[in-house]
């Protein structure tokens, strides 16, 4: 009897003494708003997509740039010379007009003094800013997302506009910092 005791004494510590086994996480299907999201910006891309090379090949006689930063633009006047373009911090003055993909008119004639980098304007007009010289006209075709996006301006602009904004650059007043 002892001897049976001793032998089922043993077995439980070797069988009994096991390593923890770490547990497998859960397989949760979430994520389905981001993909219905993803798939949404997707068309919305390719529909903008279409509209702005629909605005290019209507305009055969203007040269389109694609930027780095994805839009479009074009020169109006165009200076030959070794001018500065605007730097962080440089002090602008440039009047702009900005349209609907359709060509009506959002707002015209503005005239705004803008420090670069420093002031609130929308990524796209801040990027085409940096490419004009004083004196230089440019027309940009902005998509949605480097314009005002999905939220507008929340007077005029609304969600998911693509923009096409008419800007001269009037002057540049350079800073040391």
């Amino acid at each position: 009897m002892k001897n049976l005791l001793l032998i089922f004494a043993i077995t439980l510590v070797c069988f009994g003494c096991k390593s923890p086994e770490a547990r497998l996480p859960e397989t949760v299907q979430s994520g389905s708003f981001l993909k219905a999201s993803a798939e949404r910006n997707k068309k919305l891309n390719e529909l903008e997509h279409k509209q702005i090379l629909n605005v290019i090949n209507n305009n055969p006689d203007k040269n389109y740039i694609a930027s780095e930063s994805g839009f479009w633009y074009t020169y109006n006047t165009q200076v030959e010379s070794e001018a500065a373009q605007p730097q962080f911090g440089d002090v602008i003055d440039f009047t702009y007009d900005v349209s609907n993909i359709e060509g009506d008119e959002i707002y015209a004639d503005t005239n705004k003094t803008y420090v670069m980098d420093k002031e609130e304007l929308f990524t796209g007009l801040r990027e085409g800013l940096k490419l004009l010289k004083p004196t230089e006209s440019a027309t940009f075709i902005f998509p949605s997302q480097k314009a005002f996006g999905y939220y507008g301006d929340e007077h005029k602009i609304g969600t998911n506009v693509p923009l096409i904004c008419e800007v001269t650059l009037n002057t540049i007043i350079k800073t040391n910092d």
